[in-house]
């Protein structure tokens, strides 16, 4: 029987984790979730406290420390899981109703990984754009944001993720995939934060988003994306 475990990098989460364990438990039936693993890279506020108590009102929640680094702690998460299909989800990302359900259907369709289409938090107008250009098969619409399920097998076979990659581990795996042939994207939405296109401006952090895709697609290296998102965003 297929299981899904949920794999939930964090880092100084306090805010919003909660709701997002509550409505992961709320959408979704107990046969069909193996775990939800939560992996902590060295929150310095009540991340973890939280987790604790969150921890007394789900059975299904399991705490791991990590390095710091989301595919360190993505890594980490999938070899402590339990499930045959891992579920790989941003903390501020609210996947659609049935979530699960759809999940499997898809995988029981030959379709061994994939994610949801996104919708930001967000009525400017260009965050709306972006969202609705999601729902296509385009390597460039895609994103950690939007979530990402795979079978354990094929994660394995492509050997994880890429820990050299400090940020665009996501879309490394993603190409790998599509290389593969084996990306599919579920037309339901994912309900995802805007908060850093807030903190920094929508236009500036897209311009720096564009650099950093148009960078690696010249041969940069994973330290050269690393630097320039350090200069520019972080």
């Amino acid at each position: 029987m297929n299981k899904i475990s949920i794999i939930i990098p964090v880092l100084n989460e306090e805010k919003d984790l909660g709701k997002l364990l509550v409505h992961l438990n709320e959408n979704s039936s107990k046969s069909n979730i193996s775990e939800i693993i939560l992996v902590d890279g060295g929150s310095q506020d009540n991340t973890c406290a939280l987790i604790a108590y969150m921890q007394t009102i789900y059975s299904n929640i399991t705490l791991l420390q990590s390095e710091k680094g989301r595919a360190k702690q993505m890594n980490l998460g999938a070899k402590n899981a339990t499930g045959n299909i891992l579920y790989f989800l941003h903390a501020d990302s609210f996947p659609p109703k049935n979530y699960d359900e759809l999940i499997l259907n898809e995988v029981n369709n030959n379709n061994l990984s994939g994610c949801f289409r996104m919708q930001f938090d967000s009525n400017h107008w260009w965050l709306r754009l972006a969202s609705w250009l999601t729902q296509f098969s385009w390597r460039a619409c895609r994103g950690g944001d939007q979530s990402q399920f795979i079978t354990r097998e094929l994660f394995d076979d492509i050997g994880g993720y890429d820990e050299s990659f400090i940020i665009y581990e996501d879309n490394i795996l993603i190409n790998a995939l599509f290389e593969r042939k084996q990306f599919v994207v579920i037309n339901k939405k994912i309900r995802t934060s805007a908060r850093l296109y807030k903190k920094h401006g929508i236009w500036k952090l897209q311009y720096h988003f564009w650099t950093i895709y148009i960078k690696k697609w010249f041969g940069a290296s994973a330290d050269d994306l690393f630097a320039y998102y350090k200069k520019h965003i972080r």
